[in-house]
């Protein structure tokens, strides 16, 4: 099975080869049709502590890094605005 591939903005670096990445979905409202945005935030894994607050990045699914960890970072992501 194929992993999933995230793309957020990450919202702190404060813990050691960790990021915490918020990642933002659009959906649609089920009564009332309307777009809504949710969001969820991901620890990921980030080896050489190189990502900083503010930086678009992607993350992959990969095996449980710790207790809240099943996330690493893959790269910068591409800045849409």
């Amino acid at each position: 099975m194929p992993r999933r591939i995230l793309q957020g903005v990450v919202v702190s670096d404060k813990a050691d080869k960790t990021v915490i990445v918020l990642v933002e979905r659009r959906v649609m409202h089920p009564m009332y049709k309307k777009i809504i945005k949710r969001s969820k935030k991901y620890h990921a894994h980030d080896e050489t502590n190189q990502y900083k607050v503010g930086d678009v990045v992607r993350i992959e699914e990969c095996r449980p890094i710790s207790k809240s960890k099943t996330w690493r970072v893959v790269g910068q992501g591409a800045e849409s605005a």
